[in-house]
């Protein structure tokens, strides 16, 4: 097939992983995200019944699945999951997404759901050997233990390297504690002799506000830069950071944003890209989270999950401005928020996302779901 049969197309609907194949017209929702009492959550969506305005302005081709991602010459991106949020969905999973280069897969954050969805899309997990983290909120993270134990257990021989900010390395560290007691037990029961430390490594990336070559290898060069995602006052009691990531091929230049605010960081990094893959946040979430904001800070507690979910993401007007600055071709959006889904319909318009980013940006805008080659 050629490059553009899979432009903007549905792998795969969720409703396929646990009816019949006969259900496959069902379409995956749009992320789910609500803000609740004393927190917010994650609503566990329904099937969906249509998904108009998907891509750019046009509903999306629902398609078979390709028999053979790793065949796919040129350089691809195949999102994962595009929920924002921490929680669970039924038929969604959380951010994570693949850039692939005639075949070989670099993996981009690792949520809930990741595993199950290189499965579905035909990549498989063993496959994965370089890994980039662009946070360590558990949204992006939740998979890695799932993620390296089921490689272990597989049998992949070859190493597999984790880059992400401070952090990485112990999350790594702490991904193989969490399956010790399986190696333990399969080592003296079934005779294996891979040693998970010298095969699972992780690798702490420094926050730079200039663009900065983390990653190169003969099919793709990995630059970052600090996002905007964690304000000033947090970073100064902590150590952690949060990144974007530039990935330049011979035919192909792609930028995730990772999750941020507007940031001249990330405008620079993506300077002449072709592909933009931004968060979003839509205008009515902010608002809402700027109304409970300022009820928490009323009640004493002026450092809240809801002023950072207005403080630290992207607004569309952001995305658009973002993108025209830097000049980028294609903006592809992810890590959605809201979603929402009742009753198999979407509770917002996909222009909801699509009319903010115009204001600012001409050029195509695709709205990310689950399980998309781009």
């Amino acid at each position: 097939m050629s490059e553009g049969d899979f432009r903007r197309s549905t792998l795969m609907p969720a409703a396929s992983r646990f009816e019949a194949p006969n259900r496959r017209a069902v379409l995956r929702g749009a992320a789910s995200f609500a803000a609740m009492g004393a927190a917010f959550g994650l609503v566990s969506g329904l099937p969906l019944k249509a998904l108009a305005q998907q891509g750019s302005n046009q509903g999306p081709a629902t398609r078979s699945l390709p028999a053979n991602i790793p065949a796919l010459k040129g350089t691809r991106i195949l999102l994962l999951g595009t929920l924002g949020g921490p929680g669970v969905d039924m038929r969604r999973a959380e951010t994570g997404s693949v850039v692939l280069v005639d075949g070989t897969p670099y993996l981009i954050d690792c949520g809930y759901g990741t595993v199950r969805d290189l499965v579905a899309c035909g990549l498989g997990y063993t496959k994965i050997s370089t890994a980039f983290f662009s946070h360590l909120h558990n949204d992006h993270t939740l998979d890695l233990p799932a993620l390296l134990s089921l490689q272990w257990t597989s049998n992949k021989t070859s190493a597999t390297n984790i880059y992400g900010p401070y952090g990485t390395e112990a999350m790594v560290k702490g991904a193989l504690e969490f399956f010790e007691g399986d190696v333990g037990i399969r080592v003296a029961d079934e005779g294996r002799t891979i040693d998970p430390k010298t095969h699972f490594l992780g690798h702490d990336l420094k926050a730079t506000s200039k663009p900065a070559e983390v990653f190169k290898d003969d099919k793709v060069m990995v630059s970052s830069i600090e996002n905007a995602h964690f304000p000033d006052r947090s970073k100064a009691h902590m150590r952690y950071r949060s990144l974007a990531y530039r990935f330049d091929t011979k035919t192909r230049s792609i930028v995730f944003s990772g999750d941020t605010a507007y940031t001249d960081n990330l405008v620079a990094l993506a300077k002449g890209a072709d592909v933009l893959v931004s968060e979003i946040m839509s205008d009515a979430i902010y608002d809402q989270m700027e109304k409970l904001n300022k009820a928490a800070a009323a009640r004493g507690n002026p450092n809240n999950i809801w002023r950072h979910v207005a403080e630290t993401h992207s607004r569309p007007e952001d995305v658009g401005r973002t993108a025209r600055l830097a000049g980028v071709k294609t903006v592809v959006l992810n890590h959605l928020l809201p979603g929402g889904t009742k009753e198999g319909q979407l509770n917002f318009p996909v222009s909801t996302f699509i009319d903010g980013v115009r204001k600012e940006f001409d050029g195509e805008v695709i709205v990310g779901n689950d399980l998309m080659v781009i």
